[in-house]
């Protein structure tokens, strides 16, 4: 009985202490909801229906103080791509100075 106790002996289970990365032990919040990082920051996030509605927010969007460095490579950006499209279809500048 000796040895055939040692091989149909079942283990018994081991304790973990287990806390989920995102878990918020003083009871505030979900913790299996993950949010995107940047969502605080967004102002499209969770706006309500509507032309003039969108339209209204992309006004106040635009007249938001931006990073300068990347309204200036942004446009340098869209003037190089111009500047190739118009040599690729071969379009004359000549037209727009009087000889």
């Amino acid at each position: 009985m000796g040895m055939l106790s040692k091989i149909t002996k079942l283990r018994k289970n081991r304790r973990f202490e287990y806390n989920p990365r995102f878990y918020d032990d003083k009871g505030k919040g979900n913790p299996y909801k993950i949010e995107p990082k940047f969502d605080q920051f967004r102002s499209t996030l969770n706006t309500s229906r509507g032309l003039k509605r969108k339209i209204n927010s992309a006004i106040e969007d635009a007249k938001r103080k931006g990073d300068r460095n990347l309204k200036m490579r942004m446009v340098i950006i869209i003037a190089v791509l111009v500047l190739i499209f118009l040599y690729i279809i071969d379009f004359d500048l000549s037209i727009f100075f009087s000889s």
